[in-house]
């Protein structure tokens, strides 16, 4: 396989090497939306899931429990009082596993913000070199 076939075979997410040059700036876009989707999906099904647990073991309506896992992913914090020891339990995890959510959401967004960065900065360091 060359270099020009593996490159067009490439999804959206996956990088330039370090020997290759920048992407341009329309892979860099397609980058950035393709992190987005994956960002989004994530907390649609992280929201699901809280939506979920709020519902069953909260007993909240539908729209009471969206309102309780939307607060908590967001990092506002519970609206309603709990009414048993498991949905306090659940909530306590739900919190902390929001939490390492919302810095996996930031890694997928950031990611390729970084990484032109980084890359940009080598390329350069190269061409000062010649």
């Amino acid at each position: 396989m060359t270099k020009q076939s593996r490159k067009s075979s490439r999804g959206p997410l996956q990088f330039e090497r370090r020997h290759e040059p920048l992407a341009p700036i329309s892979i860099f876009i397609q980058r950035i939306l393709a992190s987005l989707a994956m960002a989004l999906g994530l907390i649609a099904l992280v929201l699901m899931i809280g939506i979920a647990g709020y519902h069953w073991m909260g007993g909240f309506n539908w729209v009471d429990s969206l309102l309780e896992a939307s607060m908590i992913l967001g990092g506002m914090g519970p609206v309603n009082q709990l009414p048993n020891d498991h949905a306090k339990i659940f909530a306590s995890a739900y919190a902390l596993f929001s939490g390492l959510i919302f810095i996996g959401v930031m890694g997928i967004v950031l990611a390729p913000v970084m990484h032109r960065l980084l890359h940009k900065f080598h390329v350069d360091e190269k061409d000062v070199d010649k």
